[in-house]
């Protein structure tokens, strides 16, 4: 059942609130507008749908705002309004996802009635929102981990990773699942924290390069050529100075070539222990072991680090692919990073590609590999097997450059 729309208005200009309530009111919702923060918190109630925000406001100001709703773990959609720059607005709306906030729309004062039409005629339909019931989240023990491993509880899934200019599939990336027998089928972020707290992430880690180096040759094109394999390598596991050495002979042991497997780091992970990452790093590209350097710019890696980390491939975060569409800062970090791995001689992948406007930008900026599910969701290896062969049926007959590289629905 479709739950009525409720909104709020908080503008130190009262012309403002009335023109909003008066034109949300003749399209059927609710509303209610203020000029002053107090009474905009004593209205704000668990209905409220969407608020109105301005962010300049004499006494408390938006951002003041956005940080009691954040504390108040805010469900409502909110639209920023304000006569400041866009670059500020657009640094509201990162503060706003930090803390938890859903930003759907912005009002740049001063904004006509058809723009303020448009924001109000985006607004989805809601659903009557569910009952909240307590969350109860189990805390996973050693023994309990240590039984998953033994009983081969842990599977790899994986996702294809397309050249963009010839619409080829070059890679796959590797991600590890727990197939809980009561709990099902658990996903890494709620489980790799623990195992690093416990002393067990290499085990996993071997596990998933065993798993993944046993599956890869399986995925090998008509002629035969090999795909890349990517693993995820835990910051703990690149203090170990044998990972070398002990990656390069479970590669030699399923007979997959080490300049087919690439290992990838997260930016973070580099400054942990420089000295001990750079040996084993350096050694890996030593035993021609390729090295990304994954969810590339949402760490606080130094750029004199980065320069001397022998990495082969950058790996744009989805967050900024995800927002180019809109987000003009977004777009050109992109279009950056792409240029600025291509100069150090480095491939590019871009994370998290779900449409097709955004593979054109992409492809118009220069990166190399796309990663998403534009193409494919992480599927096992069976699965996979027969999604590379329904892929590279259908591309046959496409032409990338030109027109659409086709999909699969996981």
């Amino acid at each position: 059942m479709a739950a009525k729309q409720v909104i709020l208005v908080i503008d130190d200009d009262g012309e403002v609130g009335e023109l909003v309530c008066a034109v949300a009111q003749g399209m059927g919702y609710e509303c209610t507008a203020t000029t002053d923060a107090t009474t905009f918190l004593e209205k704000l109630v668990a209905d409220t749908t969407l608020i109105l925000l301005d962010l300049m406001m004499p006494e408390m100001d938006g951002i003041e705002l956005l940080r009691l709703l954040g504390k108040r773990k805010c469900k409502a959609g909110i639209v920023l309004i304000s006569a400041v720059g866009r670059r500020v607005v657009e640094s509201a709306q990162q503060l706003a996802q930090v803390l938890g906030l859903s930003v759907v729309g912005q009002l740049q004062k001063p904004f006509r009635l058809a723009e303020l039409e448009e924001v109000l005629l985006r607004l989805p339909v809601l659903e009557a929102p569910p009952a909240v019931l307590p969350i109860h989240q189990f805390a996973i023990q050693r023994a309990e981990l240590q039984s998953a491993i033994e009983h081969n509880q842990f599977v790899v899934y994986y996702q294809p990773q397309v050249d963009i200019a010839t619409g080829r599939v070059s890679g796959v990336e590797a991600l590890v699942r727990w197939q809980h027998p009561k709990r099902g089928l658990i996903f890494p972020e709620s489980f790799i924290g623990r195992m690093e707290k416990f002393g067990l992430i290499d085990e996993l880690g071997w596990i998933v390069a065993n798993c993944g180096m046993s599956d890869v040759g399986q995925f090998a094109d008509g002629d035969g050529k090999a795909l890349t394999l990517s693993l995820n390598a835990s910051v703990n596991s690149l203090r170990d100075l044998d990972f070398p050495d002990i990656l390069v002979s479970i590669a030699e042991k399923h007979g997959v070539s080490p300049e087919d497997v690439t290992i990838e780091i997260t930016e973070t992970g580099l400054i942990i222990e420089p000295s001990r990452t750079l040996d084993i790093l350096t050694r890996l590209r030593m035993k021609q072991v390729k090295l990304s350097i994954d969810d590339f710019g949402t760490g606080y890696a130094m750029m004199q680090q980065f320069k001397n980390i022998p990495a082969t491939e950058l790996k744009i975060d989805k967050s900024f692919v995800q927002e180019m569409m809109g987000n003009d800062r977004d777009r050109i970090m992109v279009q950056k990073t792409i240029e600025m791995g291509h100069e150090l001689g480095m491939r590019v992948i871009a994370e998290g590609v779900e449409t097709q406007e955004q593979l054109d930008i992409l492809r118009s900026s220069g990166c190399d590999i796309a990663q998403g599910y534009l193409f494919s969701r992480p599927i096992p290896a069976g699965e996979m097997v027969n999604w590379l062969h329904t892929f590279r049926t259908r591309n046959v007959h496409s032409c990338p450059q030109r027109g659409e590289l086709f999909s699969s629905v996981n």
